[in-house]
């Protein structure tokens, strides 16, 4: 079994206030996801909120009291950390979090970028056309938006990968018993394989097409 794993990146990026940094957050759609406020101190403040595009509130903390107001069924708050967690997550989920603090002066502690992706389809690996004296073997590695074309002939074969702009990834791995067809997103990854032996016989030279549809 694949252990899956969100993928943390760092964003820097400069405003007229001056300099911040925004975690991207990979999530997939149904799962849940804990913001953390990524300092080992506690902050000084008087009241803390988890806010969504930087207008809509999920959750306020007064310091005071130790009064925790939650606006949105599908989150926790944990008032010992501060930390949020945002639970069975939708595509509409996507979009800017922060944790932001008011007392003497407000600040922003921690920003993020969460992006809700839905898992990949199974890739499609097909054989074209079988391999005769004359023939190569043809296979086609197809992910829903990425296509790899593979010629395959007797040599060594290096593994090709195409990356889409929206973060799939096609990669085809080959040896001389079997054909690998990975399609992945930052948050799945499936696979097709065949045995090459049931479909080819060895003969010269490897290459691959490779096309993003």
């Amino acid at each position: 079994m694949i252990r899956l794993r969100l993928l943390l990146t760092l964003v820097l990026s400069t405003h007229i206030t001056g300099f911040s940094a925004e975690i991207s957050v990979f999530v997939q759609t149904g799962a849940s996801v804990q913001l953390d406020i990524q300092t080992q101190e506690k902050p000084e403040f008087e009241d803390l909120y988890w806010t969504k595009d930087k207008s809509e509130n999920l959750v306020k903390y007064t310091n005071e009291s130790k009064k925790v107001k939650i606006y949105n069924d599908r989150v926790d708050f944990n008032d010992s950390t501060f930390s949020l967690t945002l639970k069975n997550m939708r595509k509409t989920d996507s979009g800017p979090y922060r944790a932001r603090t008011i007392g003497k002066s407000e600040n922003d502690i921690v920003k993020y970028r969460v992006s809700v992706l839905d898992a990949v389809e199974a890739p499609v690996l097909t054989v074209n056309s079988k391999w005769s004296s004359h023939e190569s073997c043809n296979f086609t590695c197809n992910g829903s938006n990425i296509t790899i074309s593979f010629i395959y002939n007797r040599s060594s074969c290096f593994p090709e990968e195409v990356t889409s702009s929206d973060l799939y990834t096609l990669r085809l791995i080959c040896s001389n018993d079997s054909i690998v067809c990975n399609y992945s997103n930052p948050v799945s990854l499936k696979t097709d394989t065949v045995n090459v032996n049931e479909h080819c016989t060895v003969n010269e030279g490897t290459y691959c097409i490779r096309s993003e549809l």
